[in-house]
């Protein structure tokens, strides 16, 4: 049986949008994703993250009373110094 084929001056045809789709290079699932360099934070948000890393610091000490203060400020260090670390700066 043999093949047609084109003559040389024919249009060739458009990719399909399945092969354009698979050109596109695949992430790979053990590298973090891209992340923009700045992300705003609003300031409830920031709260949020104090408080819950408080509660955990709580929670490890088994939540024996007197040193909620200590756990907020020590929670708060914690919280900016990865906030600071995430948007490119040095610990100190």
């Amino acid at each position: 049986m043999a093949s047609r084929r084109s003559p040389p001056d024919a249009p060739r045809p458009a990719k399909s949008v399945v092969a354009a789709r698979s050109a596109r290079p695949i992430p790979d699932p053990r590298k973090p994703p891209a992340v923009p360099l700045r992300m705003t934070l609003t300031a409830e948000a920031r709260r949020a993250m104090i408080a819950e890393h408080a509660y955990l610091r709580a929670e490890r000490r088994g939540f024996a009373p007197g040193q909620e203060a200590e756990d907020w400020l020590a929670a708060e260090a914690e919280v900016d110094a990865l906030l600071k670390l995430s948007h490119g700066g040095s610990p100190q």
